[in-house]
């Protein structure tokens, strides 16, 4: 009898929480505008953080947002910051709830003009999903940091050149699954 241990990325080989996070979602091409915003928003409350912090707070911090409903949260005020900041259960940082407040609105700005988010953030690809390499210590690549720039002008926060390569990763724009990893050809065959 040979070994039947699934091979993973190394990262998430921790924790069970990342092991269901890759094995289920991380990497898999997501193409729903909102479901692209939700998790770039997630992926700025990460920021200074792990994204295990994240994972254990993503159900509060849907919670919190509304559901990550775009409509919804530009509609936030003083108000509901205020309850956001004393929330134990989220991450309360207020400049990222602000950011997340901002970004709604460009959200919803990019709707009335025409746009879907998806569209955007698919276009930097050609609508495909790239295959990354075998260098898994990138954090960055020149990609992400054209992507990065073309959000900072459209006004959104906390989508630094690492946040964007992270966030690219995690839905699916680049297929950063190690070459030894059960998920690689998965993820690819969906691309």
């Amino acid at each position: 009898m040979g070994n039947t241990k699934k091979r993973r990325c190394a990262w998430a080989e921790t924790d069970e929480l990342l092991k269901a996070y890759h094995d289920e979602e991380w990497g898999v091409p997501q193409r729903d505008s909102r479901a692209l915003w939700e998790m770039l928003m997630l992926e700025g409350f990460q920021a200074g953080l792990s994204w295990q912090v994240v994972l254990r707070k993503r159900d509060a911090l849907r919670k919190a947002f509304a559901g990550f409903d775009p409509a919804k949260v530009a509609r936030f005020r003083e108000k509901e910051i205020r309850k956001l900041m004393v929330n134990e259960g989220i991450i309360r940082s207020r400049a990222k709830i602000e950011a997340t407040i901002q970004g709604a609105k460009i959200y919803l700005a990019m709707g009335k003009r025409g746009e879907t988010f998806g569209e955007f953030c698919w276009s930097f690809t050609n609508g495909r999903a790239l295959q990354g390499g075998p260098a898994h210590s990138r954090t960055s690549s020149p990609l992400s940091e054209r992507i990065s720039r073309e959000m900072k002008l459209r006004g959104f926060k906390f989508v630094g050149p690492v946040i964007v390569y992270a966030w690219m990763q995690a839905v699916g724009m680049i297929n950063d699954h190690a070459s030894h990893c059960f998920r690689r050809k998965q993820v690819m065959a969906q691309g």
